[in-house]
């Protein structure tokens, strides 16, 4: 059980990252004007890359087949759309989007990771 401590404590790390990515991006592109759903998109799509990337070579130590791909892909819609839902939720009850973008992240992370352990990269 202790060897998948170091393995999540790194998905977190990769996570972080990630996240540091995504919600600079959609700060930067609203402060330059874009939409909301833009800079959420655009933040999110950066994040993304970044996470594959990480997870497929760090985390989880192997590069996968093209249908381990596409189970990923599966997952980041899955997250994009709880992401976008809960920014626009935000947007809704007077919040700014950022708000909605931070509740998403903790929610996306369990979700990923879950996913990641026992469908993608398994």
């Amino acid at each position: 059980m202790t060897e998948h401590r170091p393995r999540f404590a790194i998905f977190v790390l990769g996570g972080l990252l990630c996240a540091a990515l995504d919600v600079g991006l959609m700060q930067l592109l609203l402060w330059q004007g874009c939409s909301a759903l833009l800079a959420t998109s655009g933040g999110f799509l950066a994040g993304l890359l970044l996470n594959y990337a990480f997870h497929a070579r760090v985390t989880f130590g192997r590069l996968t087949s093209g249908a381990s791909f596409l189970r990923f892909l599966c997952v980041v819609a899955i997250n994009y759309m709880i992401t976008v839902a809960l920014v626009n939720l935000a947007i809704v009850l007077g919040f700014p989007p950022l708000a909605g973008k931070i509740v998403s992240l903790p929610v996306v992370a369990v979700n990923g990771f879950l996913l990641s352990k026992h469908w993608i990269f398994k």
